[in-house]
C-alpha cells in the first residue's frame, strides 16, 4: 500500500499508530518502526519532561528505516505541561507531532523551525481550514468511529469533504481495524490512517491484562459515549462499572458548564479526575473500569504482538 502519507514521513506503509493516553510507549512505537509504519506517543504519558526526554533519545536509537515516530500534543489550557513539552520535543527532534484539542499556532511555528512536521486533529471543515492557514502539514480527521474523542462525521463524508477543500493531506482517524478498512479510506480520498484501538490488545502495550482481553471480548456494539473522563464526549467500553456510572455529567458540572467564568476550571477538574480514574483502570486491579477504546476492537480476536497486528493491517 502507499499513499501520500508514506511518502510524507518515508515510511513503507501509510499507518500512524495513533497515540493512545497509557497505552502508547517506546517498545510500541520500535515495533511499529520496524513493521514500516509511523508510531506516536501523548507526551502526557511521561509524568516529568526528562522521562519524555529520555523516549525521545530511545526511539531515536531504536529508528529504521521505513519507520517514523513522532508525540501527541494537548494543546489548551488543560495541559499545564504543554509548553514544556514542546520545548523537549523541539530540542530532542522527532519526525513529527499530532495536536489535540486547542489552537497549534504555537506548535507550528516552534516545531517547523527544527524541521518537525505538524499535523493536526480535526472534526469538520472549519477547524481544518484553521489549521491549513496556520501552516500544518496535514490534517488527522476524527470521525465518528474513533476511541477516545471522536467526531461527529462518518469517514466517508468526513474524508471528501476535506479532502476538496483543503490542499494539504488528510489522513483518517478512526473505524479501522483491517486491510478493508485502510482500502476503503484511502478509497474515499486520505492520504493515509491513523489506528488506536487495535493496538491495545498488544502484547507491548503497558496496560492490565484485564483491559487487553476486553478489548478481545468486547465489540462494536459494546462501545458508548462519556462525558465523565474529560468533560467532552468520549468512548469507552460499556463496562457494568460504566453503566453504574452513568455517561452524563452530573447537575453540578452541568450547572458550572453554563457559568462562562468558572466552565474552564471545572473541565481541568474533571479532566483530572477523569484521567486518574482512566489510569488506575489501565493500569491497576479494579473494578473501576472505564477503558477508553473505538469500536475497531470488533476486529480484536486475540493479543498479538505489535508486528502481528501490523501484518493484519498490511495484508
Amino acid at each position: 500500500m502507499e499513499a501520500k502519507l508514506t511518502e510524507l514521513l518515508g515510511i513503507k506503509h501509510p499507518i500512524i499508530q495513533a497515540p493512545m493516553f497509557l497505552v502508547s510507549n517506546v517498545a510500541m512505537v520500535t515495533e511499529a518502526m520496524k513493521g514500516g509504519i509511523a508510531g506516536c506517543i501523548p507526551a502526557l504519558n511521561y509524568r516529568t519532561l526528562e522521562e519524555l526526554r529520555s523516549a525521545i533519545k530511545e526511539l531515536k536509537a531504536n529508528r529504521v528505516e521505513g519507520g517514523s515516530f513522532g508525540f501527541n500534543l494537548i494543546v489548551n489550557k488543560s495541559n499545564v505541561k504543554y509548553k514544556g513539552q514542546l520545548e523537549v520535543i523541539c530540542e530532542e527532534g522527532c519526525d513529527f507531532i499530532i495536536t489535540s484539542l486547542g489552537s497549534p499556532e504555537e506548535t507550528i511555528n516552534q516545531a517547523h523551525k527544527v524541521g518537525i512536521k505538524v499535523f493536526c486533529d480535526v472534526v469538520d471543515l472549519k477547524f481544518a481550514k484553521k489549521v491549513e492557514q496556520l501552516g500544518a502539514d496535514a490534517i488527522i480527521a476524527v470521525n465518528n468511529q474513533a476511541g477516545g474523542h471522536r467526531g461527529d462525521k462518518s469517514p466517508e463524508d468526513l474524508i471528501k469533504e476535506l479532502s476538496s477543500s483543503c490542499n494539504i493531506p488528510i489522513i483518517s482517524a478512526g473505524g479501522v481495524g483491517s486491510k478493508v478498512d485502510i482500502d476503503r479510506m484511502l478509497g474515499y480520498g486520505a492520504a493515509g490512517v491513523s489506528v488506536g484501538s487495535p493496538f491495545i490488545a498488544s502484547v507491548e502495550a503497558y496496560v492490565t491484562d484485564e483491559y487487553k482481553q476486553a478489548c478481545v471480548d468486547y465489540g462494536a456494539k459494546d462501545i458508548v459515549m462519556t462525558e465523565r473522563i474529560s468533560g467532552t464526549p468520549c468512548t469507552v467500553i460499556n463496562t457494568p462499572y460504566v453503566q453504574k456510572i452513568g455517561t452524563k455529567q452530573t447537575w453540578l458540572e452541568s450547572v458550572l458548564n453554563k457559568n462562562r467564568k468558572l466552565k474552564k476550571w471545572v473541565k481541568m477538574i474533571r479532566f483530572s479526575i477523569g484521567m486518574n480514574a482512566t489510569k488506575n483502570a489501565a493500569t491497576k486491579a479494579t473494578y473501576k473500569t472505564v477503558w477508553v477504546a473505538g469500536p475497531s476492537i470488533e476486529h480484536t480476536k486475540k493479543i498479538l504482538p505489535t508486528k502481528s497486528i501490523i501484518d493484519r493491517l498490511v495484508n
